[in-house]
């Protein structure tokens, strides 16, 4: 008897350890890149050093951003930003500093998390670089630590939920409303320690017609299902982003053996949203009562990136602006981003109908710093997460949905199904 075919996540983790690997088998791997943001480093540079850490092995794999307290909201943090820095500094560790955007967006758009590869952060949501084929997942501090020490890390290896997307996205239908109707058939931890590998069918356009930004959104998500990492093959579109970088693409084999089978026909789907104060629980935006708003939130790793404000403002322009009342913020994901957006009039026309803009980094998603809502203030978001004092308040609700629809209630001001708007 032959063995068993692997899952994508086993092919990748049997190249990186060196040895055949199953789900369930314990492998060390190196490194090929570590993400540490401002917080999480902190604390590993305290187990660097509880552990005798001299000197980083391979500062070269290593990134630091920081980005969730951009710019620093107090004293204390800008001391913790100092320490980085000076830790980057020693150690030749690049060090992406306030204002150049979230360490998630940034090891995508600079090439470092490449296909086949394994890259991890000390930040659950770096399981985003999965959407180009890299077996990406979150670790601790003190796995960080151990990084910077042996440049490897330890790892269960996942079983593997596959995900078979179909059909096409109807207009007004985004990424967003795909990772939202999966988290409500799943759970906020259906997929616990598995991996989602999400493909389509060959003859059917699904997964691979999806860009790769709209591919970040569905990997990125995973996490709010429980799971390990959330997985992509690897096509021409992985390589136009990358700018033709290769990598080690790896496919999954015919005969792999997943836990479970998920079959998602997109043109079957409506606009979704999230209630407060859990992820997975999702109704149609159709559904949902018209719910008061008083903030908008376009931001974060899951939802600043320029389509995401691009299809915004057009919600935005065929309403007439935003209702008195709401705040509306747009903090992109980076600096890059956020030049683009300045380049191309997207921010002159967010600026002219009065929205907020945020420095490029994590802003108000996890209430350390950016505008923080005030009590009993229903917040509508294109982040990622929900749960009671996300941003820094347990006093408002947060509703999670696609730009579009976040757009449709900053003009109704109250919750809205963005498709009437793009007609």
């Amino acid at each position: 008897m032959g063995m068993a075919g692997q899952t994508i996540s086993e092919k990748i983790l049997s190249a990186k350890s060196g040895k055949s690997a199953f789900a369930g088998d314990v492998v060390v791997c190196p490194v090929d890149c570590a993400l540490g943001t401002d917080g999480s480093t902190p604390m590993a540079i305290d187990y660097f050093e509880a552990m005798g850490g001299a000197r980083v092995l391979n500062p070269g794999s290593i990134v630091f951003a920081l980005d969730h307290y951009a710019p620093a909201p107090s004293r204390h943090t800008a001391q913790l930003h100092q320490r980085m820095r000076h830790f980057a500094a020693a150690h030749g560790i690049l060090l992406w500093d306030v204002g150049e955007g979230i360490g998630h967006q940034l090891v995508v758009e600079t090439g470092r998390a490449l296909p086949g590869g394994l890259a991890v952060g000390a930040d659950s949501h770096a399981v985003m670089y999965g959407a180009l084929n890299a077996f990406a997942t979150g670790i601790g501090s003190s796995d960080l630590a151990a990084i910077f020490i042996s440049g490897k890390i330890w790892l269960r290896v996942p079983e593997s939920i596959r995900v078979t997307l179909t059909g096409q996205l109807p207009a007004g239908v985004y990424p967003k409303d795909i990772a939202l109707a999966l988290a409500k058939q799943l759970g906020a931890d259906g997929a616990a320690y598995r991996a989602l590998e999400f493909g389509g069918l060959p003859e059917s356009s699904g997964a691979m017609a999806l860009d790769l930004e709209d591919r970040l959104v569905l990997s990125n998500l995973s996490v709010e299902m429980g799971a390990k990492n959330g997985i992509f093959a690897a096509d021409e579109k992985t390589f136009a982003y990358l700018n033709g970088a290769e990598g080690d693409p790896q496919m999954p084999d015919a005969d792999a053996r997943y836990c479970r089978e998920i079959d998602m026909d997109l043109s079957r789907l409506t606009p979704q949203i999230a209630l407060p104060h859990s992820v997975d629980r999702v109704m149609e935006i159709g559904e949902s009562p018209a719910t008061p708003v008083q903030m908008v939130y376009l931001g974060t790793c899951t939802g600043g990136r320029v389509r995401d404000y691009r299809q915004a403002l057009a919600v935005l322009k065929a309403g007439g602006g935003i209702a008195p009342g709401v705040q509306l913020v747009v903090a992109p994901a980076s600096r890059t981003v956020l030049e683009t957006l300045a380049r191309d009039g997207t921010l002159a026309e967010f600026i002219a109908m009065g929205a907020v803009i945020g420095t490029p980094g994590c802003g108000s998603c996890c209430g350390t710093c950016g505008s923080i809502p005030g009590d009993n203030v229903n917040v509508i978001s294109t982040a990622n997460r929900n749960f009671k004092g996300r941003m820094g308040n347990g006093a408002a609700s947060i509703y999670l949905a696609s730009p579009a629809s976040c757009a449709a209630a900053a003009v109704r001001g109250v919750v809205a199904d963005p498709r009437e708007f793009l007609a």
